[in-house]
């Protein structure tokens, strides 16, 4: 075992262990070259020495390396450091089939469907490469995070040629196939056996075979006949089951040539589950049960328990003709059995006829010839009967498992028809699936993801892509939109410590939505907040709520709400915190309130209630009231205002004082109107209907510019008269002011 922290290849740094096999250790590591994890395939320590396993060991290496494909692990590089021979794979995140299997119990029929077909094309790439795998099982499948399904370990593979001959090192005996557990030649089917076998665990939970030993279980992959998978999976649909059966054939004849053709079924089975479009090929006529001879059981049981391979130590260029010879042997010996047992039999048939002749009469003898013609022609009748059924000219096999040629081949030509892609897009799921239903092809929920102009529920986007052509029972991958993107703000830092007025303020001007908790507190000063939930510095959706923990006191003292009517908003907040109250500020247009824009006209409780320290009190400020632009002009021009019929023949004056007596409204600060745009400015006010809004009244100020940030001051009205109206106009152009805004105001006698 190597330790963490150790640099193999002067590039690799060995972070852990994930696991370990046979013969090799495997270990997460950084690869501090290209700045990324992988994964590092180590040869045990007590291998290292012998020149046979480290062959092996680079054999694995060769054979994927030129693999490139997603549904296999990829190899990215092989090397000896220091006695260390080792494989730096891709690292998958993940979970083998095995485990996947083993916490779930069975798997869907979607599910298994799904993970057969990606290892079936990860299969495909590598037999396209001539490259067998030879231990194809669910520990050597892996499932990403993301659900990708690869395929790994090509510990046992070599390239398919003729020397392609199973040595003792067989993979795991519940999922070889039966000429790799016989000894003989293991090719491409064999991979598809094993996989039959893993699909079978898949949907059952369970293996086809199983016994106390290796030597058992290998038996009954020879001799035993396979529990049909629907029995322990009673909602297996039909075609699924053919095509495991299919693939779990003994004859490597009877299976699926190619896994093109096994792909092609798996995705037709997902659009007609119980369809009978899997083509078995019945058993011959004159087949035969095959028994193992004592030489065979010799051989396997030897298999079983001799894991090192007998390679030729002085010559280990021999070591394919080795594998060879002792394979042979079996075979010879059978032929040369069943040869003499085939010479005895034929002896005692002639002993027996010579005896017969001697001792039967000719009557008797015209009887058994006579007997045997007529039995004759019966088994005649027979086999023509089973053979004009095998080839579907009469009943058939059931009429479902065997087709005629001809609609074979319609199958097929069907099977190789392209069909062009539709357009999926803005349709909901459940009309994309019957669309694509109706033309044979699939349809697969491929995610979701937000759009901006995709409504909610509708596909957004497809793979393959609209207009494209595919085979038929291809699976078309769509994804639905979840609407438009939801817009985040992060909640700014440095609120906790601050006033509750403040701190809501500033989130409410990112457009966050506040609920206002208290906790009582020694440590943090009434009023201040606490801490904010979420916290600072998060991201949220716009429109979200933030819950504002703020601080109550100990709760111990009683104050009075303080007198803050006509003061400003901030100076009125100030004064009714500094009394260790929690001020909430609301900002209102209500009319006859008696305060100008910006100032408190009404604190929640009233003024001089005692209150407990910590108590939250509601500071009301009047607001501006939301009006329409005006588009009427003024008729004065800038030379000779037209300031209509005053009363008192002179124009009201601002920035003054009013004194004691008159009519006023004071300290008056003017809100900026959204539509101003920083030319001069004409106040004028109507009083007691003495003008409109086009002209008439006072002209408090003319030819001026306003500071929006500054009171203007006093502006004094008639006598007694209690509200009024300030218009506000800008000067255009041409001279003339047009009204844009106007602003109501209350009167009061100043004492």
């Amino acid at each position: 075992m190597l330790n963490v922290g150790v640099i193999v290849g002067e590039r690799y740094e060995v972070v852990g262990c994930i696991g370990s096999g046979g013969m090799a250790d495997v270990y997460k590591a950084k690869d501090h070259k290209l700045n990324r994890f992988v994964a590092m395939k180590v040869l045990k320590a007590e291998f290292s020495a012998d020149t046979n396993f480290i062959r092996k060991f680079q054999r694995e290496a060769q054979a994927a390396a030129g693999l490139a494909h997603p549904n296999v692990v990829n190899v990215f590089d092989v090397g000896e450091d220091q006695g260390i021979n080792y494989i730096v794979m891709e690292l998958v995140e993940g979970i083998t089939l095995k485990d996947y299997i083993s916490k779930k119990g069975k798997l869907t029929v979607k599910e298994a469907t799904s993970i057969a077909i990606q290892v079936s094309m990860g299969l495909e790439a590598a037999h396209n490469r001539n490259i067998v795998h030879r231990d194809i099982k669910p520990q050597n499948i892996i499932i990403s995070t993301d659900g990708k399904v690869k395929v790994t370990d090509f510990g046992i593979a070599r390239v398919a040629s003729s020397n392609t001959i199973s040595t003792n090192a067989m993979g795991s005996v519940h999922y070889s196939s039966p000429e790799q557990v016989r000894g003989g030649y293991s090719d491409f089917k064999s991979d598809i056996y094993s996989l039959g076998i893993t699909m079978y665990e898949m949907v059952t939970g369970r293996v086809p075979f199983d016994g106390d030993t290796t030597v058992a279980i290998a038996i009954k992959h020879l001799q035993d006949e396979m529990v049909p998978p629907s029995q322990y999976a009673g909602n297996l649909p039909h075609s699924l089951e053919e095509i495991i059966l299919k693939c779990t054939q003994k004859s490597p004849d009877r299976r699926y040539s190619t896994l093109a053709e096994l792909i092609n079924d798996l995705k037709h089975s997902l659009i007609d589950p119980d369809g009978n479009f899997v083509n078995l090929t019945p058993l011959s006529n004159h087949a035969q049960t095959i028994m193992i001879t004592p030489e065979e059981m010799k051989e396997i049981q030897e298999s079983a328990y001799n894991q090192k391979p007998r390679y030729d130590e002085d010559d280990e260029d021999d070591e394919d003709d080795e594998e060879d010879e002792i394979y042979e042997k079996p075979s010879r010996r059978r032929r040369k059995k069943a040869k003499e047992e085939e010479e005895d039999d034929e002896d005692d048939e002639d002993d027996d006829d010579d005896d017969e002749r001697g001792g039967i009469n000719t009557k008797l003898e015209k009887a058994m010839t006579i007997g045997g013609l007529i039995i004759g022609g019966i088994i005649i009748c027979i086999l023509i009967y089973l053979v004009a059924s095998a080839a579907g000219l009469v009943g058939g096999s059931g009429g479902k498992d065997k087709k005629p040629e001809t609609q074979q081949e319609e199958d097929k030509d069907k099977n190789k028809e392209q069909i062009k892609v539709p357009d999926l897009s803005n349709k909901t799921p459940e009309e994309a699936k019957k669309e694509l239903n109706t033309l044979g092809l699939g349809a697969r929920k491929g995610g979701e993801e937000s759009s901006d102009t995709v409504e909610e529920g509708l596909i957004t986007r497809q793979e393959p892509a609209a207009g494209e052509q595919v085979d038929k029972n291809t699976q078309i991958l769509f994804y639905v939109s979840t609407g438009k993107a939801v817009e985040e703000v992060t909640i700014p830092s440095g609120l906790v410590g601050e006033s509750l007025s403040s701190v809501e303020s500033t989130l409410q001007e990112l457009g966050l939505k506040t609920k206002v908790e208290k906790e009582k507190s020694s440590e943090v000063a009434v009023g201040k907040v606490i801490s904010l939930n979420p916290g600072e510095g998060t991201k949220v959706a716009k429109d979200s709520e933030v819950t504002i923990v703020v601080s109550a006191g100990e709760g111990d003292t009683m104050v009075k709400v303080p007198n803050v009517r006509g003061y400003m908003k901030d100076a009125g907040v100030k004064i009714v915190e500094d009394q260790g109250l929690i001020v909430e500020v609301e900002e209102v247009w209500e009319e006859n309130t008696g305060a100008g824009i910006g100032q408190i006209f009404e604190t929640v409780p009233k003024a001089n209630t005692r209150v407990e320290v910590g108590s939250s009190v509601v500071v009301r400020v009047l607001a501006q009231k939301q009006a329409e632009p005006e588009e009427e002009e003024s008729q004065g021009t800038e030379e000779e205002p037209n300031t209509g019929n005053n009363n008192n023949g002179t124009s009201a004056t601002t920035g003054v004082t009013a004194t004691s007596g008159q009519w006023a409204v004071q300290n008056v600060k003017l809100t900026k109107p959204t539509n101003y745009e920083g030319g001069a400015v004409q106040l004028r006010l109507v009083q007691n209907d003495n003008g409109d809004e086009t002209s008439g009244g006072k002209v408090v100020l003319e030819g001026d510019y306003i500071d929006f940030n500054k009171q203007i001051g006093d502006i004094v009205g008639e006598d007694g008269v209690e509200t009024g109206t300030l218009y506000f106009a800008e000067k255009q152009s041409d001279g003339t002011y047009k009204t844009i805004y106007k602003y109501p105001l209350e009167f009061k006698e100043v004492q």
